[in-house]
């Protein structure tokens, strides 16, 4: 195999114009888009031209069987993830598939199976934990000797509120009539299948714990590892979008806390806290590439008072993440967000929905989850 990997991306909405393209296009030296694939011809075309891509696809099979792709990014709506990742696996194709990379555990087992027979590299888009201050931060949080306290919050306005301002994005303005519904229908159908009944707008508490919510449990468990159990977990609001909890770390425990309101910015930070030392990492939007990650580090200084270290680091996390993945297919290594380890999360979030719903807490999530594996 070349050492340019030949890349085929499956959705072609905003997430992939507007940052995985333009950062696939800054590292052709090791990895080109061949092939886009898209369900509205408006956004192929339209996509195609702007990026230079002359295989065009409108239905996923073609591009995951296609000779010219070696690696798949999975990047269409989340019901979507499971069965074009199982679909690239089987045609022996490398997969970089988005956050959430399914609905459902029972899909995550399929797919590590199928993962496994193929003998492929399938890695999970948490670009958060590739992010140059969060490594760095793990690193401090290791030699922490006592943690007291976490706490992970990420409370942030909706997309299009950035997005608008400063994007174009091609949109799919020649879908079918009822597309959108049918998509709807078909999200609502596959939560049910994750969790059982859910009431509304539990329903929606469930799509947030897998898009926006993932990105911060996965963080939450490279650098703190595996919660013991969960105390208490809650959703509020008229859309079931806030939700708050904590997870029990036997000597400390971690608040959670998440939610989606109308204020054009981004708040989101993960902090922990021993007694003489505080470790904090801050996340700014994804949508504005290279803005940086900061790392703020607070302990007494020589002269008695709080003594603050910040550092930020410019190098998008979405190119390291392509990186790593370029790394891992061609020196044959387990990315650290693997399909696996995205599999706990939705461990994590199931319970986290009984919870909500009036369950009870699960004795030991490290049982729970060994057991599931």
């Amino acid at each position: 195999m070349s050492d340019i990997l030949r890349v085929g991306i499956v959705g072609c909405g905003e997430v992939a114009q507007i940052i995985h393209l333009p950062t696939l296009q800054n590292l052709r030296d090791k990895l080109r888009v061949t092939a886009i694939c898209d369900v509205s011809t408006k956004v192929l075309d339209g996509v195609g031209e702007q990026f230079g891509v002359t295989h065009r696809f409108r239905d996923y099979r073609e591009l995951v069987s296609s000779a010219e792709v070696d690696a798949v990014l999975v990047a269409n709506p989340h019901v979507f993830h499971a069965e074009v990742a199982m679909a690239a696996i089987k045609a022996g194709k490398h997969v970089l598939v988005e956050k959430p990379m399914c609905m459902s555990i029972a899909e995550a087992d399929a797919l590590i199976a199928q993962e496994k027979q193929a003998g492929v590299v399938a890695q999970v888009g948490f670009m958060r934990r590739y992010a140059q201050a969060f490594t760095e931060a793990k690193r401090l949080v290791q030699e922490l000797p006592d943690i007291r306290l976490a706490r992970v919050h990420d409370v942030i306005g909706r997309n299009p509120l950035i997005i608008t301002q400063i994007n174009n994005v091609i949109r799919p303005t020649d879908l079918p009539k009822g597309a959108k519904e049918e998509l709807l229908a078909k999200q609502k159908e596959m939560v049910t299948a994750a969790l059982g009944p859910v009431q509304e707008p539990l329903d929606k508490t469930y799509l947030l714990l897998l898009g926006l919510a993932s990105h911060d449990i996965s963080a939450m468990r490279e650098l703190l590892g595996l919660p013991k159990g969960i105390l208490y977990a809650a959703s509020r609001g008229p859309e079931g979008r806030t939700v708050s909890a904590a997870f029990d770390y036997g000597g400390f425990v971690c608040q959670f806390e998440t939610s989606v309101d109308t204020v054009p910015r981004f708040d989101a930070h993960i902090e922990v806290y021993s007694p003489s030392r505080i470790v904090r990492v801050d996340y700014d939007t994804p949508y504005v590439r290279n803005l940086p990650g900061r790392l703020t580090v607070l302990e007494p200084g020589p002269d008695g008072m709080a003594q603050r270290q910040v550092s930020s680091t410019w190098k998008d996390a979405f190119e390291i993440e392509w990186l790593a993945f370029h790394e891992n297919v061609t020196q044959g290594r387990r990315p650290k967000t693997s399909l696996a380890d995205a599999r706990e999360d939705l461990v994590l979030f199931r319970e986290m929905m009984s919870l909500i719903q009036g369950g009870s807490p699960a004795a030991d999530m490290r049982e729970r989850v060994v057991a599931r594996a």
